[in-house]
């Protein structure tokens, strides 16, 4: 496919290099001609020099025949105005990213009124995997499927963990709990185990199921923890705002520290329920004042990617339960793992793997069609979420004769409000959602996961 992305900043960059990788023809816009020299040199992708609000510099990008463009600069208005002109000169699908908090009401009205096709909002995304999190404490990392009927959580094996030495076929009967081990990270390896993979501890695993299966998951291990009651945010950023609203609504108490009087003068009419801090949150005689020990839970969320990681560890040293932090920069995610700090948000990461699910969508198969995509295994694994439908190979058939290609794995069918830990017996039927988890490659739709008949 041809796509153009407008704007080479965190998130540009990293959909970019994502799509980059998938296959596509990327043509990237910017204006900054130090940006548009960095990114040529680090990525495979045609740079363009210019104002994407200028109709010419659309057309020398290619606008005319490009199946996507994305406008991801740091202005709401400017990337409106982009997917306008480009729909214009004949660009069949335009994504547009839309961040201010006055606009998420206006979704809708705004992609009917100038023709787009999704708006991303990372900020918004951000605050909702964080608020998954919180929700579920005891994991790592929680991803949605269906509206929630199915999750798959990250969890770390502790030393004297009952997992230690555990053969995941007896997994159910050991813990009486119906959840699937679907990925292993071991040694910097990601493998999709079967039931004769016996489990050792530090392996990080990626574990499927319905809610209520997974916290008797945690029971059954001694790691569950107790729901999260109240919370406090460093930074007054955007994503403090639109987390502080969802926590609110599920009736968790929210106090945000920031440094800034104009800002918490703002956020005191923005969020008027919650408790607004006018503080230094790196100081610890702020954060013991302010009851870090005491909290259940600790979010960082400034833009320094260094004060969110200290201060993250000066949390977990007063043993707050849980734990978030946002980073920008990758390579900060090993050293926060071997700290301890394994709950990490990367707002440009979860923009770029939104992005990646709708361009596969496009290419979606009569038989299924993708509704979500999460990466996992920093990156080595895929779980995708597909509808299928009437025409898909895999209807019909019960799974032990369904001759699956190697490293896939069917980790749940969505049935209605049902949802089914699959076995050899369960059959896949028109109308149910299929979570697929694979490291054999990229899917764009469900019969790629069926071996092809000699």
């Amino acid at each position: 496919m041809k796509i153009i992305i407008v704007g080479a900043g965190k998130v540009g960059y990293s959909v970019a290099n994502m799509l980059s990788d998938e296959g596509h023809d990327i043509t990237v816009i910017d204006r900054d001609p130090e940006t548009i020299s960095h990114l040529s040199n680090d990525l495979d992708v045609i740079c363009v020099e210019g104002n994407a609000t200028n109709p010419e510099t659309l057309m020398e990008a290619g606008a005319a025949e490009a199946d996507l463009l994305m406008a991801a600069t740091e202005q709401d208005e400017v990337n409106m105005i982009c997917g306008i002109a480009a729909r214009k000169l004949g660009t069949k699908h335009i994504i547009a990213r839309i961040r201010d908090p006055e606009y998420l009401s206006q979704t809708e009205f705004l992609r009917e009124v100038l023709g787009l096709s999704v708006i991303i909002n990372p900020e918004y995304e951000c605050a909702k995997e964080i608020s998954r999190m919180l929700r579920f404490p005891s994991a790592v990392r929680v991803d949605a499927f269906s509206k929630g009927s199915v999750e798959i959580i990250e969890h770390k094996v502790p030393e004297k963990s009952k997992l230690d030495g555990m053969q995941l076929k007896n997994l159910p009967r050991e813990l009486g709990a119906k959840v699937l081990v679907c990925v292993v990270e071991r040694g910097g390896d990601a493998l999709i185990p079967n039931g004769d993979f016996i489990l050792r501890a530090g392996d990080r695993l990626s574990i499927s199921g319905a809610s209520r299966e997974l916290r008797r998951f945690f029971v059954a291990i001694g790691q569950y923890r107790r729901p999260v009651k109240n919370v406090m945010i460093m930074g007054g950023s955007r994503i403090s705002v639109y987390l502080t609203r969802l926590l609110l609504d599920s009736g968790i108490d929210v106090t945000v520290i920031d440094r800034d009087r104009e800002r918490c003068d703002l956020l005191c009419d923005l969020i008027p329920s919650a408790h607004i801090i006018c503080g230094d949150a790196t100081r610890n005689e702020v954060l013991l004042e302010e009851g870090i020990r005491s909290t259940d839970a600790f979010v960082a969320l400034t833009g320094d990617d260094g004060d969110n990681i200290i201060t993250s560890m000066y949390a977990k040293h007063h043993s707050v339960p849980k734990i978030v932090t946002k980073v920008n920069r990758e390579h900060f995610t090993g050293i926060l793992e071997s700290s301890g700090l394994d709950s990490i948000v990367t707002p440009k990461d979860l923009v770029a793997q939104q992005i990646t699910r709708y361009v596969r969508a496009m290419n979606n198969s009569v038989g299924s069609s993708m509704e979500t995509l999460y990466r996992l295994a920093d990156g080595k694994v895929e779980a995708l979420e597909f509808k299928v439908g009437e025409g898909s190979a895999c209807v019909g058939i019960p799974l032990k004769t369904l001759r699956l290609k190697p490293n896939i794995l069917i980790s749940a069918v969505i049935r209605g409000s049902r949802s089914i830990i699959p076995d050899g017996e369960t059959v896949i039927c028109p109308g149910d959602h299929a979570v697929i988890v694979t490291a054999a490659g990229r899917l764009k739709d469900l019969d790629a996961i069926v071996e092809e008949e000699q």
